[in-house]
């Protein structure tokens, strides 16, 4: 008797879809965050986040991924309704941000189970959070709307408790449901090192690793180093007008297209501020990133990089449905 092959779909906020119906692709950015970081530039009112979608829907944007993690606004309770009127695809994300960007000691109280969790608590219990949102729901939201990645960060300079807990717990939760784990990198912080300990340490595939923000290094053999392991690198700023990023983006992606490592980059817009925001979120990727693309590299480049790979990067053999 033969086993028929696993199916792997992409899990959004109004349930798992064949990776080939996701379409144009952002990668990476918020409908709704917060943070004590960004004082008054909250991203939290679903008004706002419908024109959004609703403008990326009517220039041809198809899914959007948020890495807004556990505790930080992720807009639980708007964010399938807001899929439905837009038909846009939204995956959301558990898991969990450096402490700066939470109130001290605590996850807010709207985003944790009643007996409450604090940051410093054991990573098992951090894993076991996150594979109950997996598997059972975002708290607050309708009965079913499940994330389908897992954030964390790393830290600028060595790593804190908290960073190590919460890679440890993504990667628990990880072999547990198989969801990817999408990483925020600091440019003072060490990506062959966050690679290394996700990998080596915890046992988790390259490919099933995205890492953002990699437009803030400079070094280019680092880039090519990082893609050539397997992991999908986010480059997720190109498409804001004056972001220092911008100025080697395109060089970014281009030294990658040379050393045929296209099928390791996913774009996104990135969009965590009321200020970002009035900047073009992500309508830019397609207005202005993906007609330059086409105009520089030809058309295959840009399907490949915000259809491709997303479908790719974010497609799941998922495990504990």
């Amino acid at each position: 008797m033969t086993t028929a092959p696993a199916t792997r779909t992409v899990r959004t906020v109004l349930g798992d879809i064949d990776p080939a119906r996701l379409g144009v692709t952002d990668s990476h950015d918020h409908l709704f965050i917060r943070s004590p970081r960004f004082p008054g530039q909250e991203l939290d009112d679903p008004a706002a986040a419908a024109d959004v979608l609703r403008a990326y829907a009517t220039v041809g944007g198809r899914t959007l991924v948020q890495w807004t993690p556990w505790g930080m606004g992720r807009g639980a309770d708007a964010l399938a309704e807001l899929s439905r009127a837009s038909g846009v695809h939204v995956v959301a994300a558990t898991g969990a941000h450096q402490t700066a960007h939470y109130a001290p000691g605590r996850f807010p109280a709207s985003d944790v189970p009643p007996q409450g969790l604090s940051l410093t608590a054991p990573y098992a219990d951090l894993a076991e959070r996150f594979v109950t949102e997996l598997t059972t729901g975002l708290p607050g939201a309708p009965e079913g709307v499940r994330p389908g990645l897992i954030k964390i960060a790393d830290d600028a300079g060595p790593l804190t408790g908290h960073t190590r807990r919460t890679m440890a717990a993504a990667a628990e939760a990880h072999h547990a449901t198989g969801a990817p784990i999408a990483v925020h990198l600091e440019p003072d912080g060490d990506p062959h090192g966050v690679l290394r300990r996700l990998h080596e340490r915890h046992g988790v595939r390259p490919d099933r690793i995205v890492l953002g923000h990699l437009t803030r290094f400079t070094d280019r053999a680092l880039h090519r180093s990082l893609a050539a392991e397997g992991v999908f690198l986010a480059l997720d700023s190109p498409s804001r007008i004056g972001h220092p990023a911008d100025l080697q983006a395109f060089d970014v992606i281009a030294d990658l297209v040379e050393a045929g490592l296209a099928d390791r980059l996913l774009l996104g817009a990135d969009t965590t501020t009321r200020t970002a925001r009035e900047l073009g979120g992500p309508v830019r990727l397609i207005t202005d990133l993906a007609p330059r693309l086409a105009r520089t590299f030809g058309p295959e480049l840009r399907d490949r990089l915000l259809v491709a790979n997303p479908a790719a990067a974010f497609a799941v053999d998922w495990r504990n449905p």
